[in-house]
């Protein structure tokens, strides 16, 4: 159950929770379970607040700093965070599904079994992010960074991740099906036992990725 006090100061204005934010700063608010659908909380300090199981579908929240926050299985589909800061935030079971966080901040951040299907993705820093069994099919991953992450079982078909930073991901046992990987770096890659059936990687640098039952079939 979210606080009343903490959910009454962000729904008084911008200046009135930014205020009380700088006077608290080390304070974790508790906005759990509460519906924000469509909310415009555009460049809000969101940090360590948390949002766990919360309805922030289609809400505005562009260059907002939700580092360190607890969303765990919280609602963002169609939300726009472009140019979010969402690093080391908690997204485990969160739903994504089409939000806009081009350019966003992820770097670190937990999106185990999260929902990004149809997400844009595009130029986000998704630096050793556990991006592991989530769901990024068709997802818009071009020129994202991804050193480092955990991709482990994750449904990236027919995502387009051409020009991506791939260096020492791991893709392993990843759904890659109809993926478009035109010039990403996957130099020293895990890609053991991926499923690459119809990938497209014209230009792609595998220089030392580790390619053990790898599928490369073609459709």
């Amino acid at each position: 159950m979210a606080n009343q006090e903490h959910l009454a100061l962000l729904k008084a204005g911008a200046v009135i929770w930014m205020e009380w934010r700088e006077k608290n700063p080390n304070l974790e608010p508790d906005l759990s379970g509460v519906d924000l659908y469509q909310a415009n909380l555009t460049e809000a300090n969101l940090s360590l607040v948390n949002f766990s199981v919360a309805n922030l579908s289609y809400a505005k929240l562009t260059q907002a700093n939700l580092s360190q926050a607890n969303l765990i299985g919280v609602n963002l589909s169609e939300a726009n965070l472009k140019n979010a800061v969402l690093a080391d935030a908690n997204l485990i079971g969160a739903e994504l599904k089409g939000a806009n966080l081009r350019g966003a901040d992820l770097g670190t951040a937990k999106l185990h079994r999260t929902n990004l299907c149809f997400a844009n993705l595009i130029e986000a820093n998704l630096i050793e992010a556990d991006l592991s069994k989530a769901n990024l099919h068709e997802a818009e991953l071009i020129e994202a960074y991804l050193y480092k992450a955990d991709l482990y079982q994750a449904n990236l078909s027919k995502a387009h991740l051409n020009g991506a930073y791939l260096l020492r991901a791991n893709l392993s046992e990843a759904d890659l099906r109809g993926a478009d990987l035109r010039w990403s770096n996957l130099k020293g890659a895990n890609l053991a036992g991926a499923d690459l059936t119809g990938a497209t990687l014209t230009g792609a640098k595998l220089a030392g990725a580790k390619l053990t039952a790898t599928i490369f079939e073609s459709v």
